[in-house]
């Protein structure tokens, strides 16, 4: 069984910038894709970027492309999301997901691809 930890949230002022991880327990499969998704207050937690393990191939929804970088490290089983021009609209608990394995047949952009979820790491963005 996968547990995935996510770190890193805390308070930041608007244009800031904040580094979230995402370390997974045990070893999860060379090509799983890996994901960040968020939930603010009231709203559908929404995919925010992806990355494959294996080819490092990325993905970004459009409200955060141009701001965000996910990386991943797989010697030391992490994802990480850089996230920098910080904005009040980015505050929401943020989790990380992973596949199952390496046979991703659905879209890495959909949250239903993610077998595995963390608890989530809060962001607050300040005007």
């Amino acid at each position: 069984q996968v547990q995935l930890v996510e770190s890193g949230g805390g308070l930041v002022q608007a244009g800031g910038s904040l580094r979230l991880s995402c370390a997974a327990s045990a070893a999860i499969a060379s090509g799983a894709g890996v994901s960040w998704a968020r939930q603010a207050p009231g709203k559908e937690r929404e995919f925010v970027a992806a990355i494959r393990r294996n080819t490092g191939a990325q993905m970004y929804s459009d409200s955060v492309r141009g701001r965000f970088t996910i990386s991943r490290d797989n010697a030391r089983n992490t994802v990480s999301l850089q996230m920098s021009g910080l904005k009040p609209e980015d505050t929401a608990v943020y989790y990380c997901g992973a596949t199952a394995g390496s046979n991703i047949t659905s879209s890495m952009r959909s949250l239903g691809t993610y077998t595995y979820w963390g608890q989530g790491t809060q962001v607050t963005v300040s005007s």
